[in-house]
């Protein structure tokens, strides 16, 4: 049970001195607030309110619980106000670089709530995997999956990413279905994913007993780009490896399958840089906050 809106309903419906009349006010059900009030009394263990079909009657007990109810949410209504005339205080340009699948899939969905948390913060957006020059670009931060090089740039760890291998059926269909890593030698290939930044080509990774493996598989393409990456892998060219976020839809329609799930690639992490500097702008601390909250349960 929320017991801050159990509170404010008692409250609105003492001083409303109807259950019809609290329900109008909070645009609630009456059925609701009967419900709430029933299980509010059973939580404390006390009869707050008598009713009959004309008047609603307050108890000793719920004349004191009233008192106890306005005063912690006054205290409530005032503190929150104070970050909210904190949050509104805060404002300036933020420029970000994001990779383009966060971007449309987690952030920018979240994007009016940000907004309404801070109306006075302008984002610059841009997106893609190309590695982003801070100082020289004038980018305030950026947030990069993976192992990162060493930049000289302050990170903060937003979360790890879960990932699964994956083929599309038809792949499967004239290839089969590889269950050992030694089956999967034999016969069996991959989309390459090359490297935005060194432009190598990535072995697939498994993770077998707790330790890294790494197969190199034949390909017929290779690719630079996460939705080009997703394409050929959907389009039968080979086997692909993913956050599992990013095919979730396509494992649920059956358009990807996941193969060997005992060895699943180790999970991804999710890092947010920028620049040293003694002291973050508040309109920069905000968002890499918020994106952090955002990005929490992510997996």
């Amino acid at each position: 049970m929320d017991r801050l809106h159990a509170m404010r309903v008692f409250t609105r419906i003492v001083e409303l001195g109807s259950f019809t009349r609290a329900a109008d006010d909070l645009s609630l059900p009456r059925a609701t607030l009967t419900h709430t009030i029933k299980r509010l009394e059973a939580q404390l263990g006390t009869q707050l309110l008598q009713r009959t079909t004309r008047r609603v009657t307050v108890t000793h007990d719920g004349q004191t619980y009233y008192g106890h109810c306005r005063r912690l949410l006054a205290d409530l209504d005032e503190v929150e106000g104070q970050f909210r005339d904190a949050a509104a205080q805060v404002k300036g340009q933020v420029r970000v670089d994001l990779p383009a699948t966060f971007a449309r899939l987690i952030v920018i969905p979240a994007l009016p709530e940000f907004f309404a948390r801070y109306p006075g913060i302008e984002l610059h957006l841009s997106t893609g995997d190309r590695f982003v020059n801070l100082v020289q670009e004038g980018i305030d931060c950026v947030l990069r999956a993976g192992a990162l090089p060493d930049s000289g740039l302050i990170g903060r760890r937003v979360t790890s990413l879960s990932q699964a291998t994956v083929a599309s059926a038809a792949y499967l269909r004239e290839h089969g279905l590889p269950e050992t890593l030694a089956e999967l030698q034999k016969g069996h290939v991959a989309v390459n994913w090359a490297s935005p930044t060194t432009r190598r080509s990535e072995p697939l990774d498994f993770m077998v007993q707790r330790k890294l493996r790494q197969l190199a598989l034949p390909s017929r393409v290779t690719v630079n780009g996460v939705e080009a990456y997703l394409a050929c892998c959907e389009a039968g060219m080979g086997i692909a490896q993913f956050p599992r976020y990013r095919i979730a839809d396509a494992l649920a329609k059956g358009e990807l399958c996941e193969i060997l799930p005992a060895y699943p690639p180790p999970s991804l992490p999710v890092t947010v840089l920028y620049p040293p500097q003694r002291q973050l702008p508040p309109r920069l601390r905000v968002f890499i906050d918020w994106l952090i909250e955002r990005m929490a349960d992510v997996r």
